[in-house]
Order: C-alpha cells, then structure tokens, then sequence
C-alpha cells in the first residue's frame, strides 16, 4: 500500500505520486504533509539538503491551491536561480493530473522583459528569487496581496547570502492572514527573527537537524600540498571513467583555474560559477545533466539547485569554514538508494580537521589511495584493450581492399612487436609517455611529502658544501666589507622604517571615515595585486566588490577598508582559512 494515501492528500496528487514511483514518504514528508495541507498554520521544517523537502511543502502547496481563482495564491522564495527552476520543474510534475494550474518561477540573470510578459497569464504559484522579485514588485508587475501561502526554502541560504532585508521587504507586501512555511537546514538567529516577526505560533518539525550525513556516502580524505591538488583530482577521474562529480572550491575565481585546466587536460569539465550568465549556465547544467560532462566544478552557492540522482562522487577541492555546509556538499551524493563518495582535500597538517569533522558529524573518514602514474597508465591501458575486443566489426563498410592494404603493412612485425607498438601509441594519445610526467608520488601514508622534503634537504646541503669549497678570497677584506654593509643596511632600514610609518599614517588619513580597516597576512607575494585582493575578499566574505576600498599591499600582508555595514562578515568569514597549507588572519587593523 503507498503510505502517501495516508497523509491527507487528494485522489490527484496521490495519482501524480504513484506517477512518480514515490511509495514511502521521507521522515519530513512524513510529519510535513498532513500539517500543511490544511493550510491554515505557519510551519517551520528543519532537515537537511536531499531529505526531500520539496515535496514536503509542494505536494500540499499544489493540492490547496484554487485553480478557479486568477491570482497568485502560493509564493515561494529561492536564494538561487537553479534552485528555483529545479523547484518550478518538480511542481509542474506534482500538477500533472490537476489540471488549470499555472506555475513560474522568476529570476535574475534573465530577460525581465520575457517573464514580465509571461506573467501576463497570471499564475497561480510563483518561485522567485528575492532580487528579481523585488524588480518586478517596484515595477508593479507582481501584486501579493492576494497570497495564501509563502514558502521561504533554504532560508539559512538566503540570509548568509545577504538577503535579510528584501525578505523584510517581500513579506511586507503579502497579507498578514497568510500561512508561511519555512525551511531551513539550520535555524540561525535571524531566522529567528523572521519567525517572531511574521509568524504565529508555528509548528516545528525536526528531521535530520544535527548535521547529519547520509549513510550510503562513503567519506574519504586526502592530505595533499595545494599546487598537487590538480594531479590528483586527474588521476581520480583516470581510474573512475564512469565517475560523474562535482568538484567544490570555494571562490569562483579557484572554480575557473579548475575546471580550464581539466578541460585543456581532455577531461570533460565546465565551471558553474556567479559569473556566468544565465545562458551559460542553463548550457552548463543541460551538459551535465545529458552525460556529456563528468565533472562540475562550481561553488557552494552556484551548486544549490543541482538535482541529480546519479552522483557518483563529490570533491572538496577545500573544505567548508561551516559544518552544514560539508553536509549540503555531500549530500549531492548518495541519492536515491545510490552510494556515493566524498573526497576531502586537505593540506599535510590537516588530520586535526578531519578528527573534528569525525566528532561532529558522526561519520568515519577513510584515507584514500592516490594512484600513481603506472597505476594510471595499467588501468586505462586495461579499459583501452577490453574497448577494442568489444569494438563490433562490419567487414562489409570497412572493405577488403582496406584489411588487406594494413595487413600488408603489418606483415613483418610479431604479434609482440605489434602489440607493444600500438600500446606506445596509445600512451602518447593519453598523455602519459612523456618524460615530464614522472611517477611522482602523491600518497603521503607512503611518505611521498617526506621523501621529497629530504630530496630538497639534501639538494641544499650539496649546494652548501659547494659553497664552501669555492675561493674563499681575503677574509680581512671580505670582514671590512662586510661592516660596511651591515652599516649601510642599518642606516636604509631606518630610513625604510620611517617611510613606511610616513607613508601607512598618510594612507590612513585618506581611509574612509565612515569605513572599518583590517589586515590580512596576504600580499604580493601571493601574486595579489589591488583587484586580485579585492576579488579574494569578495569571494570568501560574500560581500560587494564595492564595498572595499583604499588597499595597502606589502609584500607579506596588506590594509583595506570596508564598509561598516558589511564589515561584520570579513573576520568570520576567514576564519579557519587555509591557504596552501597557511593559515589566514583578517582581523581589524587598531
């Protein structure tokens, strides 16, 4: 017996639920459903990315709504574009056997003008994100004042992406005798603060809340120096070829460098980041989801959305700075009764990370075994050779003239001679005979890292003991010379100092009054200049280019200021930032 019967939907949404092949609900659907379908309760659901929340809140949303009635009756708030669409397009299925009901979903990065005009056919459920709903509001194409239900999904998102106050905004133009349901994976002070404000006496459902990882995910790590970070993402792909994955960075500007290198590399990759247009991502996402990628590498926020069931692997090109959102991550994976993989990159030092996560989430990480080059080079020598005995041939298209013309040629090798012959060639189509592409170890259980770090210990060494044996010179004269360096140097570094203390109380004089100053143990010896630091801040403190202003870049560190209204987000936003093994300090400059 389908239990869906059971939770108080009508014959019509239980027949597009058979439809789909849903049988047992999910623990939120389970306590979710029979609450909402009545429709009359302000309702907060708290579970976890993939527990199955849209049908949660949209099997009632498309059950209680008037298909009789030209207005919109059921909003629902989005923090992204692919969310929204992903949401749209589950809705239209739920609606499958009721028929009249009209579903949109509105978003930025696209023509306004196109939806303006869809909007037209007014309908009766509507997705939005905050910003274009907000456009569309001022234009006075979108009136909520007859609006039922608003549904806030990913809310703890949507605040961490800077959008309390359209919230505020959106909320205040709908009725205050709505129902609003909110779901959210984690419930955050401001989310709180929505709850006082707009809701009344809510029930609240928790499923799942505790970050919780789902058990067909199986977790692995990899210590790993970050200018290696690419080989082994590689050598993942070479000995996984029915891998489907994304790869996790955390700015877009590390999305970019990734997915352009696998690509020039032959992998089949895209990058899905904040920068793309729309259209851009749509081909991006139609790609991925049609088998002709097998990697996405995108950013946590640009990754919200992505429905895929068949997941096959999820890698943390960088670790999270929040919990949750390793769980958001992961939970990518492992979907509908499929296993799946989660890789954890970290820095050679990183175990205390893992052991944290482990204590935290609950879970067991494994380490994993990075193939080497010659495991490489066997695996996919194997998958070429069981390719050609399982090639079909046509004797017919291929002709006889042609079989005998390469036969002829191959006359005077061996079987051993050919074989070896066509797996040289074949090496050089797959890249890997050169001799630049040594077997370099990158397992650090085999004590790769170390091997290396003494092979270096040793080069320096020799070239002290070179050194030592060359022409030593007069040591008086050298011993002279040298005090009359050591002079000139004290006397540069006074100098150097004092325009240094000039030159930092002058820049400071210019800051913005209305601004906060901090410092970052960042600069040019990172290869930053002023926009490839701004660019960095931006990313990681998920705040407006804009905002920043008057840097100060050093060699080794460097001074900007920030707005005071966004300037509470930059010290939390780095903390536990590691960056090629270092870690980041921001914090205000006193």
């Amino acid at each position: 017996m389908n239990k869906f019967t059971q939770l108080g939907l009508s014959a019509d949404l239980i027949k597009a639920v058979e439809f789909l092949g849903f049988e047992n609900p999910t623990p939120i659907q389970e306590e979710a459903i029979p609450i909402l379908v009545e429709g009359q309760k302000d309702f907060i659901g708290l579970a976890q990315t993939g527990t199955g929340k849209t049908a949660a809140f949209g099997l009632p949303l498309v059950d209680i709504v008037d298909v009789n009635q030209r207005d919109i009756q059921g909003l629902i708030l989005a923090p992204t574009r692919e969310l929204g669409k992903q949401i749209a397009q589950q809705l239209e299925i739920f609606a499958k056997f009721k028929k009249g009901l009209r579903v949109q979903v509105v978003y930025g990065g696209s023509s306004i003008y196109t939806q303006i005009q869809a909007l037209k056919n007014t309908p009766q459920i509507l997705i939005a994100t905050p910003g274009r709903l907000i456009d569309l509001i001022d234009r006075k194409k979108i009136y909520l004042d007859r609006v039922k239900v608003v549904i806030l999904d990913e809310a703890d998102e949507m605040l961490s992406m800077g959008f309390k106050d359209e919230l505020n905004n959106i909320l205040s133009h709908t009725p205050e005798d709505k129902s609003t349901w909110l779901f959210s994976a984690t419930m955050a002070r401001e989310i709180r603060n929505i709850v006082k404000s707009y809701m009344t006496d809510p029930v609240e459902v928790k499923v799942n809340t505790k970050n919780q990882v789902n058990i067909d995910i199986e977790h692995q790590y990899v210590l790993i120096r970050n200018k290696d970070k690419m080989e082994t993402i590689k050598r993942i792909l070479d000995v996984n070829p029915d891998m489907r994955g994304i790869v996790f960075c955390r700015t877009r500007r590390d999305t970019q460098a990734v997915a352009e290198e696998l690509m020039a590399a032959g992998y089949k990759a895209d990058a899905l980041h904040g920068d793309l247009s729309q259209a851009q991502r749509d081909r991006v996402m139609g790609r991925f989801k049609s088998h002709r990628l097998q990697v996405l590498v995108g950013t946590d926020v640009a990754a919200r959305g992505i429905d895929v069931d068949n997941i096959t692997h999820v890698i943390h090109h960088s670790l999270p700075d929040e919990l949750a959102y390793y769980t958001h991550r992961s939970g990518r994976t492992g979907r509908a009764g499929n296993k799946g993989v989660s890789v954890a990159f970290l820095p050679p030092s990183g175990i205390r990370k893992i052991k944290q996560l482990e204590r935290s989430l609950k879970i067991q990480f494994s380490k994993l075994h990075i193939p080497s080059n010659k495991e490489v080079q066997v695996f996919r020598l194997q998958n070429w050779a069981e390719s050609i005995i399982n090639q079909e041939v046509d004797s017919k298209k291929i002709g006889q003239q042609a079989i005998d013309n390469v036969l002829e040629v191959f006359e005077g090798l061996s079987k051993e001679q050919l074989i070896s012959r066509l797996i040289a060639h074949e090496l050089k189509n797959l890249g890997l005979s050169s001799a630049s592409n040594k077997d370099l170890n990158l397992d650090e259980e085999k004590g790769g890292y170390e091997r290396r770090d003494r092979e270096r210990g040793r080069g320096r060494r020799r070239d002290r003991g070179d050194r030592r044996g060359r022409d030593r010179g007069d040591r008086r004269d050298r011993e002279r010379g040298g005090r009359r360096d050591k002079e000139r140097k004290r006397k540069g570094l006074r100098d150097n100092d004092r325009e240094k203390r000039t030159s930092k109380f002058s820049e400071r004089r210019k800051s913005n009054p209305g601004a906060k100053r901090f410092f970052i143990n960042m600069g040019t010896m990172d290869k930053f200049d002023q926009s490839k630091l701004v660019s960095f801040i931006s990313d990681h403190a998920k705040i407006d280019k804009k905002s920043i202003s008057n840097i100060t870049l050093r060699q080794k560190h460097a001074y900007f200021d920030v707005n005071s209204d966004e300037s509470k987000r930059i010290s939390h936003a780095f903390k536990n930032l590691e960056v090629e093994g270092r870690e980041i300090r921001v914090n205000r400059d006193n």
